[in-house]
């Protein structure tokens, strides 16, 4: 018994909790993780996107050259990491569309 009212509701509180449902197609064009987008001529991952930024992550280019006793080196840096608008007008590359 003490379980039931426990679970219970007061018909005289009025409510004021809603779920509101916003599936993908609602926004057409804003970015979502995992896109994949054209982005100052070179391909970008979306990682994370929340209401105001999306972070993107781009490979950057490897690093060739010289040493000293003129010995090739090459090492690739690590991919930059940066915040775009989630409404940014960008080329996504992977969306399919019906």
């Amino acid at each position: 018994m003490k379980n039931s009212k426990r679970f219970s509701f007061d018909p005289k509180q009025p409510e004021f909790v809603g779920v509101i449902w916003l599936t993908a197609d609602t926004h057409p064009h804003r970015l979502r993780a995992g896109d994949v987008i054209k982005f100052d001529n070179r391909l970008c991952r979306v990682m994370r996107v929340n209401d105001c930024s999306a972070v993107v992550l781009m490979n950057q280019p490897p690093r060739r050259f010289e040493t000293r006793f003129r010995g090739p080196v090459q090492f690739q840096p690590p991919p930059k990491t940066f915040r775009i608008s989630p409404q940014s007008e960008c080329e996504i590359l992977n969306r399919k569309t019906k």
